[in-house]
């Protein structure tokens, strides 16, 4: 028996990177998996969306895994075709344990150079899109009284950051909406938490647009990437994170041995949140 036997998780952004991974995680761990992701290049996006290709390889690895999967593609900022989604996943699959909003995205612009449309898509796609996914979810978990709700937020949901101002933003209203989901419905049996990953070596972190940024040249390659991010973590040798680690707690906070957690943000972080920080860059004049 399997940590997760029995249980169905609903995964948003399943196609590829941590959604992919919480897939494979929970997969492996006994639950039935139902995934949705975009499968396309938001318009704002600096770097390449997901792919059909990408979804269907999520896919394969939990049928492989002896696991039924239902999938679709979905916009997460389509409130009625998500509601579809998750209504048709639980008839598909008989039922609704696990939640795990996890669909984002990120850009690097100054924040006086922030169009409306950078702006309202980060937030639509990270704030909205948790909207969106919990909500339909919840009316499910409220009828059985039980179930259990991961929201993916971001150290930048506790620090700023240079350049995502609008980033940053979003991550903390996932953290506030985290705590009032946990505070409405834990009398209902339902668990809410959220977990605040660092550095993670996916497309979303790893990609030409964001290694541009971090040095300021075109010709930056992975390796320059985690040389860089080892810097960000105090742990020994420890450079961006692979994804499986934030799945790997995920897993954690869904399962029975957090039974008694609620309304917590939990960094996946390597200690970044525990450096110290200084001005690199102090004006003296």
């Amino acid at each position: 028996m399997g940590l997760h036997s029995g249980k169905v998780a609903l995964i948003s952004g399943g196609a590829r990177g941590q959604g992919r991974e919480i897939a494979r995680r929970l997969a492996a761990e006994g639950a039935d998996i139902a995934i949705f992701d975009l499968c396309a290049q938001p318009a704002t996006s600096q770097y390449p969306g997901a792919t059909e290709e990408d979804l269907a390889e999520t896919v394969r690895i939990v049928e492989a895994a002896g696991r039924r999967c239902f999938h679709r593609i979905v916009d997460v900022r389509d409130h009625a075709a998500v509601s579809t989604f998750v209504d048709d996943a639980v008839a598909e699959l008989g039922r609704l344990d696990i939640v795990c909003a996890n669909a984002g995205l990120v850009t690097w612009i100054p924040f006086l150079d922030l169009t409306p449309a950078d702006w309202a898509e980060v937030n639509d796609i990270n704030v909205t899109g948790a909207f969106n996914t919990v909500q339909p979810a919840l009316r499910h978990l409220v009828e059985q009284r039980s179930g259990t709700v991961v929201l993916t937020s971001s150290v930048n949901g506790l620090e700023p950051g240079e350049s995502i101002g609008h980033y940053t933003a979003s991550k903390h209203a996932v953290l506030g909406l985290m705590k009032n989901l946990a505070l409405e419905f834990g009398p209902h049996g339902v668990r809410v938490n959220a977990v605040m990953p660092s550095a993670v070596n996916t497309v979303m972190g790893n990609n030409s647009t964001n290694l541009k940024w971090i040095f300021g040249r075109d010709d930056a390659t992975e390796e320059d990437y985690l040389a860089a991010t080892r810097q960000w973590h105090v742990l020994r040798n420890q450079p961006a994170l692979t994804p499986d680690v934030v799945a790997g707690v995920v897993s954690w906070l869904v399962s029975d041995d957090a039974r008694h957690l609620t309304g917590i943000s939990v960094p996946v972080d390597a200690g970044h949140l525990v450096l110290p920080g200084f001005n690199h860059n102090p004006i003296t004049e």
